[in-house]
């Protein structure tokens, strides 16, 4: 009991205390939280013994489906279709291949033994949404490039794990389970978007039919829904993953009642379930068991990091348009996380020999993956000149809490650059009748918008407008912003030309 509510706690608190402090050197969280658990656990302080291995399972698994819930909630629609062709690809066939590469370098390079090398290239095969939505989404990066690792990194988990099952069914029963695979992977892959549309789009009539007085239903209506598609699309057979990435995608990309709290709501959980799940694996590791496989793991990490991983990627891109620098940045970024943890459980509940290494493996490659390449993805990517201007976080905002059917929104419109440079007033805008400039962040400044308000570089502006006028009101203010830029350069080239010049 005590370490539920003592120790539990205090492990959360020291996660947090250490983020914020080693934020400036951008150590991910997920690694400050992964090394709290081993912190705490049995083979350094024995604060925490903890060695269930189901247990450990069954919470990654729950809190795997809030943090795909999330990152598909805020996934926008304009940046899923720019990237659906090179993700989707690297979420299938790259997985595939990342596994025969590892599988053949291990076992005919290396000659480790058959059912050792092929269990962990099936396991490893796929990139972590945890991971990458904790770690990716604090570059200041392009949303082309950062959408097509993030999708690839939601969707490739149901690949990965029909890889696993069926090497482990292969080495329990022989070859005839095979074709039955191969079925069960196209259920997969078809069964699980059509489940989670349908009862995405049941949710969005649900939400703008109810009013609740209390908010905290739609939450817990929220938290619901998404445990509900998941758990019925491991009842038919599909993969739940898949599908919670993809109702979360919907629901995100429509208007309902309360959508703002509902997205507050699904962030902080995806937050909590991230942070508390490294927590839990890291006290699910001995680190006096690696004493004689450091070697082997280490030799996974760099096969997997510059061998398998390069070459899916450069084979399963071809012809898709992107850049030898952004193929470079998307190979790094191949961070593995949970899942390979939580698959890597699955040949010791099946009884294969060897399981329990085959886990230690697994997790020291993952160790040396979020460590290494979580930590210098921001450095690769201002190296290969990939980063845009980082923008900094409004330290204010406001939400539109709306309890009833309404098509108003609120909505927060980055200015461009350079900082502080001045913009037409509020005055000289074009905007759509009955669009409101509600409030203006300025750095640390709050500023109160009026007729003669002055717009400046990097401001940010939150409007009050119809869903339907986004983007005109976004194009507004972005056509508006730079022709007045141009304007005043125009000016001050003028008055410090020659007279000479002028009269030319």
């Amino acid at each position: 009991m005590s370490a539920i509510y003592i120790i539990g706690p205090t492990i959360l608190i020291a996660v947090v205390l250490a983020a914020v402090w080693l934020d400036r050197w951008s150590v991910p969280v997920i690694l400050i939280a992964l090394g709290a658990g081993i912190f705490f656990g049995s083979d350094v302080l024995n604060v925490w013994h903890f060695d269930n291995i189901e247990l450990t399972n069954q919470v990654a698994n729950f809190a795997l489906v809030l943090i795909l819930f999330h990152g598909g909630f805020s996934t926008k629609q304009s940046d899923f279709k720019a990237v659906a062709l090179p993700a989707g690809g690297m979420a299938t066939w790259g997985v595939v291949l990342t596994a025969v590469a590892s599988f053949s370098v291990l076992y005919i390079l290396f000659g480790w033994q058959l059912e050792k090398a092929i269990l962990l290239a099936a396991i490893i095969s796929s990139t972590d949404a945890a991971a990458i939505f904790s770690i990716l989404r604090r570059q200041p990066l392009p949303e082309k490039l950062s959408s097509t690792v993030e999708i690839e990194s939601a969707a490739n988990d149901p690949m990965a794990i029909l890889l696993t099952m069926a090497v482990i069914e292969t080495l329990t029963f022989g070859t005839s389970a095979l074709p039955l695979t191969a079925v069960h992977f196209v259920w997969q892959f078809t069964a699980a978007p059509l489940l989670a549309w349908f009862l995405a789009r049941g949710a969005l009539w649900m939400f703008n039919r109810l009013s609740p007085q209390d908010r905290g239903h739609y939450y817990v209506l929220t938290l619901g829904i998404a445990l509900l598609v998941y758990g019925l699309a491991q009842l038919i057979g599909s993969s739940g993953m898949l599908a919670v990435f993809i109702a979360g995608y919907v629901m995100g990309n429509r208007s309902f009642v309360h959508k703002q709290g509902v997205a507050n709501f699904s962030a902080a959980l995806s937050t909590v379930a991230n942070i508390g799940m490294f927590v839990l694996l890291g006290l699910q590791v001995f680190p006096r068991q690696w004493g004689d496989i450091w070697f082997e793991g280490l030799l996974l990490f760099l096969v997997l990091t510059f061998v398998a991983r390069p070459l899916a990627v450069l084979l399963g891109t071809v012809g898709m348009g992107l850049e030898l620098k952004e193929k470079i940045f998307i190979s790094w970024a191949g961070l593995r996380g949970a899942v390979p943890i939580v698959l890597a459980t699955y040949p010791a509940a099946a009884g294969i020999v060897g399981g329990d290494e085959v886990f230690n493996l697994v997790f020291f490659a993952v160790l040396l993956s979020v460590a290494v390449q979580g930590s210098t993805l921001g450095i690769l990517a201002r190296w290969l000149k990939l980063t845009v201007p980082a923008r900094p976080r409004p330290l204010f905002n406001l939400e539109l809490v709306t309890m009833a059917a309404s098509d108003l929104d609120m909505f927060v419109i980055d200015l461009p650059g350079p900082q502080g440079a001045l913009g037409p007033t509020i005055a000289e805008l074009h905007l759509p009748t009955g669009a409101v400039i509600a409030l203006i962040t300025r750095g640390k400044e709050l500023v109160v918008p009026k007729g003669s308000t002055q717009l400046h570089g990097w401001d940010q502006v939150t409007v009050l407008a119809h869903a339907r006028e986004e983007e005109a009101i976004r194009s507004a203010l972005l056509q508006a912003f730079p022709s007045t830029l141009q304007a005043i350069i125009n000016t001050a080239s003028d008055k410090n030309m020659p007279t000479k010049t002028k009269a030319s």
